[in-house]
C-alpha cells in the first residue's frame, strides 16, 4: 500500500479578537507550541472604540491541520470569530511593500520604468536612490522584488497579507 502525501495547502485565516494586551502572544504561542508555521501575520484595530482587532494569518497545511488550528483559535477566550477565507470562497488579498533601490544613470531610469509597469509609486527619492511603494498580490510583489534585485535593490519592507471576502456581506 502506498501512502499519498498531500502538499501543504496555503490558507488565509482572519481572526477577530478583543483588542487587549497579550492576545497576539497567545495566538502565536498556539502556533509555536504545535509546530505550525505562520507565513504572514498582520494585525489592525478595526473598531471605532478600539476594542476589536482583526488578525490575518497566512499558514499552510493539510485540511486536518487547518481545521485543528481553527478549532484551537476559536477556544481562546478573547477570540470572537475565525474564518478561513481560502475555504469560504472568493476573496481579495493584498500586500504592501516598500522597496529601496540604489542606482544612477540608465539603471535609475530602468528602475523607474519597471516601477511604472508595476504601478509602484515613488514615495522617497535622493540623487542615488528611490523608495517605491507597491500594493498587490504577493506574487506581484515577489516579481517586482526579483526585477529590482538586478537594478540595485537595497532593502525591502513588506506588510504581510490582508484579506477580505468579496461581496456585500461582512465577516
Amino acid at each position: 500500500m502506498k501512502i499519498q502525501h498531500r502538499e501543504a495547502e496555503r490558507h488565509v485565516l482572519t481572526v477577530t479578537v478583543d483588542n487587549e494586551p497579550g492576545i497576539l502572544a497567545k495566538i502565536t504561542g498556539l502556533f509555536t507550541a504545535r509546530g505550525y508555521n505562520i507565513d504572514s501575520l498582520t494585525v489592525a484595530d478595526i473598531s471605532e472604540d478600539h476594542a476589536i482587532s482583526r488578525i490575518t494569518i497566512v499558514t499552510g497545511g493539510p485540511p486536518q491541520v487547518i481545521d485543528q488550528i481553527m478549532a484551537q483559535l476559536e477556544r481562546l477566550v478573547p477570540v470572537h470569530r475565525v474564518i478561513d477565507l481560502t475555504e469560504e470562497g472568493p476573496h481579495v488579498e493584498r500586500e504592501l511593500a516598500l522597496v529601496k533601490v540604489r542606482g544612477t544613470g540608465e539603471t535609475r531610469v530602468e528602475a523607474l520604468r519597471t516601477a511604472e509597469v508595476f504601478r509602484a509609486s515613488v514615495v522617497d527619492t535622493t540623487p542615488e536612490s528611490f523608495v517605491f511603494e507597491l500594493t498587490g498580490s504577493s506574487s506581484k510583489v515577489d516579481s517586482f522584488i526579483v526585477l529590482m534585485r538586478q537594478l540595485g535593490l537595497v532593502e525591502v519592507g513588506r506588510s504581510g497579507i490582508v484579506g477580505m471576502m468579496r461581496g456585500s456581506e461582512g465577516a
